[in-house]
């Protein structure tokens, strides 16, 4: 019983792959040559639009793709500008600062020379506090320059003396110094806001600080 089911199953195989090559081999005769060239024409007009489509895929990602890269370097350089631009503007900033702060250092070192030139090294370290005393105080004004140009309170700034000196660098080293103590805070004076030689407050040489 077995030999027959697999005999009856091998017949039948074999039938059915001659029935496909038979069908397969009429319908290829019955196609004209006109019929074949049609159909390869098609094909290939097919695979032109395949092609086309596939050309235009490509060329849209390559587009994409550019416009992203050039998006890309463009942010980079606007961000790379303003980072130049706000290093430009700290360096000058810095730069104007360390100016304006060398300007203070001579005026003050000029007014030291000038009413405390020929005086100990205490003694004019106490007159450029003296000076920052009224900067800091609420009854001056809050400048080194506004201070010392106040109308009435420095003789050499009313006479042009004070002016002579600062153009022409004329103060001392030891001037100079004095005014840097000065600015750091040095203060031999306390409070102290006024100076002069009237024999009143504490003394430091030639002057008496009150």
């Amino acid at each position: 019983m077995l030999n027959y089911k697999i005999k009856k199953k091998a017949v039948m195989a074999v039938l059915g792959a001659t029935l496909l090559a038979a069908g397969f081999t009429s319908r290829a005769a019955a196609l004209q040559p006109e019929d074949t060239a049609d159909m390869k024409a098609s094909e290939v007009q097919e695979h032109g639009r395949v092609n086309e489509a596939l050309s235009n895929a490509v060329t849209l990602t390559t587009v994409g793709k550019a416009k992203e890269v050039l998006q890309t370097k463009a942010e980079e350089a606007i961000k790379a500008e303003e980072a130049r631009k706000a290093e430009e503007e700290a360096r000058r900033a810095e730069e104007a600062a360390a100016a304006a702060g060398q300007r203070e250092r001579e005026l003050l070192a000029s007014i030291i020379f000038c009413e405390a030139g020929n005086q100990s090294y205490e003694g004019q370290v106490a007159v450029g506090a003296v000076v920052m005393n009224r900067v800091n105080s609420a009854s001056y004004p809050n400048s080194i320059e506004e201070v010392i140009y106040q109308s009435g309170q420095f003789t050499p700034a009313m006479t042009g003396w004070l002016d002579n000196v600062r153009v022409s660098a004329g103060y001392t080293q030891a001037a100079m110094q004095a005014a840097e103590d000065a600015l750091a805070g040095v203060n031999p004076v306390g409070n102290c806001l006024y100076f002069d030689q009237g024999g009143y407050g504490m003394q430091i040489g030639a002057h008496f600080f009150h």
